[in-house]
This record gives structure tokens, C-alpha cells and sequence, in this order.
């Protein structure tokens, strides 16, 4: 997401969340890289606003001797396990739409694999379909909601996140949980392929991204 939250905001027709929701000074506008990492802060649009949150559900972990681990984040839902104890909360009460440029999966070999960026051919940006809620850990977070692939992407990865046509942004944010699930399936508008040589492991080894 190479763009700023102002510029979300527009595109969106919402306000941008100010500095202090974020802790900062009124004046100080919160920050997110242009490719979001799992446990690093992206923007999504959320009660209304253009807002930063930290990618990824906070997941409680212990070590074999019983220590308390940092949290993994758990940065995708699948369709088939919203009902689950861990996302039905937020899929009934608090969903969101994530801005997208183009998302990434690991192509090619292990071990040399590199990035294959996917955007929907003649959006510039567009909206996935997320979850959010507060957490203790990391603040606000949000995860993305994922389907069955389509057939582009098939030699690649067998999911895919939930892309939305404006026209479902508000039955996607407002409607009832059974109007938001019916939104859930594959996107059937091409897809923009770019094939790199990037590496796709990246900064402390994390490699999924969304840009």
C-alpha cells in the first residue's frame, strides 16, 4: 500500500484517523511501511475512519519449559472457520476493509523462492476483506479474510484473500453476518500478475506481504 492514509481516506470517502487516536500528537500523522509485514502496522478503514492497525491476531504462546513466548500473528482467516472461537467475535461485530495495492505469495523452488505479486488488472487499489479488534499485546489489529484461489493462481498458491467490488463494501462493514459470509467466495475479475526475482524471504524472515 504505497499510498498515504490521506489518500486512503479519499479514495475510501472517509475521514483519516488523527494522531492522537494513536498516541501521537494531533498534528503527527501514524506511520506504515509501503509492503506490511506480519506484526507491523498497515491501514485499514474501520468505524468509519482511515486507520493504522497492526497486522495479525495476537496468539498466546509457551515455550517447552513453560516460559511465556512473544505472540505469533495470525495475519489470515479462512472463510470455513469464521464461526471458530477465535474470529466469530470480530466476523459478527467488527469487520473492516483492508486497502490493497497488490498482495504477495512465495513462488518456485524452496529455498530460492521468490515473490509473485497479485492486484486486480485495472485497480490501482482495491478492498479485501478484513476482521479487527483491540488487542492487549498490540493495540487495534486486523486480519484478512481468505477463499479458494482462482484458477490464475493456481500453480502458485490454493488461496486467496477476499476481494471486494465497491459496490459490497458497505454489506461487507454493515450487514449481517450471513450478508457478509454470502460475500466470501473467489474473485472472478482478472487478476494482475507480476512475476520478480525478489527474494521473497525477507526482514526478520518473514516473507508474506501486502503492498
Amino acid at each position: 500500500m504505497d499510498k498515504s492514509l490521506a489518500e486512503v481516506a479519499r479514495l475510501f470517502a472517509v475521514p483519516a484517523a488523527g494522531g492522537a487516536s494513536f498516541g501521537l500528537s494531533d498534528s503527527a500523522s501514524p506511520n506504515f511501511a509501503a509492503e506490511v509485514y506480519p506484526g507491523y502496522p498497515g491501514v485499514v478503514v474501520a468505524e468509519g475512519m482511515a486507520q493504522v492497525m497492526h497486522w495479525g491476531f495476537p496468539l498466546s504462546r509457551t515455550g517447552s519449559k513453560g516460559q511465556k513466548l512473544k505472540p505469533r500473528p495470525v495475519t489470515n482467516a479462512r472463510e470455513d472457520k469464521l464461526a471458530s472461537p477465535f474470529w466469530r467475535d470480530s466476523f459478527t461485530h467488527r469487520r473492516c476493509l483492508i486497502p490493497v495495492g497488490a498482495w504477495a505469495e512465495a513462488e518456485g523452488e524452496q529455498g530460492r523462492m521468490t515473490r509473485t505479486w497479485y492486484g486486480v488488472a485495472g485497480q490501482e487499489v482495491f478492498a479485501v476483506a478484513g476482521l479487527w479488534r483491540p488487542t492487549a499485546e498490540w493495540g487495534r489489529a486486523f486480519a484478512m479474510v481468505m477463499v479458494d484461489g482462482c484458477p490464475q493462481m493456481a500453480e502458485v498458491h490454493d488461496r486467496m484473500p477476499v476481494v471486494l467490488a465497491r459496490t459490497d463494501w458497505q454489506q461487507w462493514l454493515a450487514g449481517n453476518p450471513e450478508q457478509a459470509f454470502a460475500l466470501c467466495r473467489t474473485c472472478p475479475s482478472p487478476l494482475a500478475v507480476d512475476r520478480t526475482a525478489q527474494p521473497w524471504a525477507s526482514r526478520n524472515g518473514l516473507g508474506h506481504g501486502v503492498g
